[in-house]
């Protein structure tokens, strides 16, 4: 475990299946590649995670759907040009079996594109990654590394600080028809927002 800065090292862990935590754009997450299933069954592991519950995904471009066989048409793409970048995860059908390790047999997947502009030049390099929030399940989320520390100590690769966290989690939505399905709340300003594309 080592306390960095180092962006390019933070890069080499994560992309040869390394774990971590660092801030996000809304708590401190518990990252790894979600492109290795070694890495996220790590992330399962040191959260203790319930094996049917499957994980956020952060990306750092619409492109990037691609990469999980996820299919967009032009209505979805306006409304998450609306709400993207921002604090609002999306659950996306998923059909390739391949990706089964992060839909825990939902044939879903919730994504994220991120606002945070340091958190988007890391994703850029490394890929997709995994981020549930920096705590063992059922126990409250890391609100600073001190506390992400009390929780994992020794048994991942390294902590980045970004001061202290208070922010609420992203908002859940889902499309059914062509219509925005609000299914957790989270962040207020995204919610506004949501409210209104929910009720066309």
């Amino acid at each position: 475990m080592k306390n960095l800065k180092n962006g390019q090292k933070i890069i080499e862990i994560l992309k040869k299946g390394g774990v971590g935590v660092l801030p996000t754009d809304t708590l401190y997450g518990l990252v790894g590649s979600a492109l290795s299933e070694k890495a996220v069954g790590r992330i399962f592991e040191i959260k203790k995670r319930d094996t049917k519950k499957p994980l956020i995904v952060l990306i750092s471009s619409l492109e990037e759907l691609k990469l999980f066989g996820i299919k967009i048409d032009r209505n979805m793409e306006n409304i998450l040009e609306k709400i993207w970048p921002g604090k609002v995860s999306v659950i996306f059908p998923i059909k390739n079996k391949k990706w089964n390790y992060l839909s825990r047999g939902t044939d879903s997947l919730a994504v994220r594109f991120p606002k945070k502009k340091k958190l988007i030049e890391l994703l850029k390099k490394t890929g997709p990654l995994a981020a549930p929030s920096a705590n063992p399940q059922g126990q409250e989320p890391a609100r600073n590394i001190a506390q992400a520390k009390a929780y994992f100590k020794q048994r991942i690769d390294f902590y980045v600080s970004g001061g202290s966290l208070k922010s609420a989690p992203s908002a859940i939505i889902a499309f059914q028809k062509g219509r925005v399905i609000i299914k957790r709340e989270g962040d207020q300003r995204s919610l506004y927002k949501l409210r209104k594309l929910s009720k066309r």
